[in-house]
């Protein structure tokens, strides 16, 4: 109701009562601003398709209610097409869960923990394949005997193949950063919360061969368990965000993914910024590492939890692109957003104010994720400090590290869109 005070959303994500150092949230669910149950019930049509102009404008100017942040992410994120109707979607969804379970079932026939309601912190395989049974290691895991049975019976089949080897390789270190995730919110006391996530990232660990499981997917898996109940929407929901993002997780030899991204960044620092950039190359941060994890995990350690939900909302609406569902279906088991599968004229009503500039340029090089422009923009805010204080990386590190619990949200996005139009409109830019 318009005039009514501002909500504090702490309250629908609890933090347990001895952490009492975690960032404090800025967010607040403002009557008039924020994405309400009734605005958003109100955007459909009878038969179900959604205005989402009106729902990203509404995103952009206060985020979206808690109570109905899932289902918003569902559209963000591409899982359904905005135009859709109810039954059509109540069909999609139907196939996805029946999916989800075929390839958790097919998981769980190789390794039974997988759906057990349990998970393991140390390794049970070899990396020729052969079972560990260390009583050292097992005694301080949560494995119990069952577990190596398990692998005992598996190894007993015969020679297993590499795929299988790898995955198993992977299932402790998924459950070490299981136990690491989000631990100051009350939501993972529970052990059912935490084995819900292992068993997601078990499940994409199996079926994204080429980049498997890395750390910091905990992270971004983390809130589509508490956003969404049913087990295999949330996987759905993680899937088209790794879709996304897998990129920065694809590692060779001698590189890894995110590396393009920091190439980006330096190249719109050195446009927007370029004494900035020069001082970074002199003190031998020109390959601007510092940044790497607000690039691979999307700011949630520099956000409060709630915060970096919002954020993440903020930067997907600006980016929303309405071929999006379709071009992550045509490009199947590719699980990359390809261009070659646009289908459909594009509407710049029904596409995020990020998406739109994007549209304006020709040049598909200078399409940047939006995230870059968040962290050049943070760059930017702290050039100053980082000009007159930094005089080696290790204070560059320091002075970034003090944004954590200082930064908004909101602001970081408006700051990022204009650094973004100033980046375009440089000559060398495009």
């Amino acid at each position: 109701m318009w005039g009514a005070p501002a909500e504090p959303a702490d309250s629908y994500y609890e933090v347990r009562p001895e952490c009492t150092d975690v960032p404090n949230t800025k967010f607040k669910i403002r009557p008039g601003k924020t994405l309400s149950v009734r605005r958003w019930k109100a955007a459909f049509s009878p038969d179900g398709r959604l205005d989402i102009a009106k729902t990203l404008d509404r995103i952009h100017r206060g985020g979206i209610h808690p109570t109905i942040r899932g289902e918003v992410w569902e559209f963000l994120l591409g899982c359904f097409d905005a135009d859709s109707t109810y039954e059509e979607r109540d069909q999609i969804r139907q196939q996805r869960r029946e999916q989800y379970a075929k390839m958790k079932s097919d998981c769980r026939e190789i390794f039974p923990v997988v759906g057990s309601g349990k998970y393991i912190t140390a390794p049970v395989i070899t990396e020729d394949g052969h079972p560990i049974s260390d009583p050292l290691v097992l005694a301080e895991t949560s494995q119990d005997d069952n577990t190596i049975e398990i692998v005992k019976e598996l190894t007993s089949r015969g020679p297993l193949d590499n795929k299988v080897i790898q995955w198993l390789l992977t299932l402790h270190q998924i459950g070490l950063d299981v136990r690491r995730t989000d631990r100051t919110l009350v939501f993972y006391e529970k052990e059912e919360n935490l084995a819900k996530l292992w068993d997601i990232l078990s499940v994409y660990a199996w079926i994204d061969t080429d980049v498997g499981y890395c750390q910091g997917m905990s992270d971004l898996c983390s809130p589509m368990i508490m956003l969404l109940e049913d087990e295999a929407d949330a996987f759905w929901c993680f899937e088209r965000l790794m879709r996304r993002l897998r990129g920065n997780f694809r590692c060779t030899d001698s590189s890894v993914g995110v590396e393009t991204q920091l190439c980006s960044l330096a190249t719109v620092t050195q446009v927007i910024d370029p004494k900035l950039h020069q001082h970074l190359e002199t003190l031998g941060g020109g390959d601007y590492l510092f940044a790497f994890r607000m690039l691979m995990v999307l700011f949630r350690r520099e956000f409060s939890f709630c915060d970096s939900l919002y954020l993440w909302e903020m930067m997907w609406a600006l980016e929303y692109d309405p071929d999006m569902f379709y071009q992550y279906e045509d490009s199947g088991s590719d699980m990359e957003k390809t261009e070659g599968a646009k289908v459909r004229q594009k509407s710049t009503r029904k596409c995020g104010k990020y998406e739109r500039e994007n549209m304006k340029v020709k040049n598909p090089e200078a399409h940047l994720p939006i995230s870059v422009f968040l962290v050049a923009s943070v760059l930017k805010d702290k050039s100053s400090t980082l000009l007159q204080e930094a005089r080696g990386l290790d204070d560059v590190v320091q002075i970034l590290n003090d944004i954590t619990g200082n930064l908004d949200a909101k602001k970081a996005c408006i700051g990022a869109m204009k650094l973004h139009k100033k980046y375009l409109k440089k000559p060398n830019a495009i």
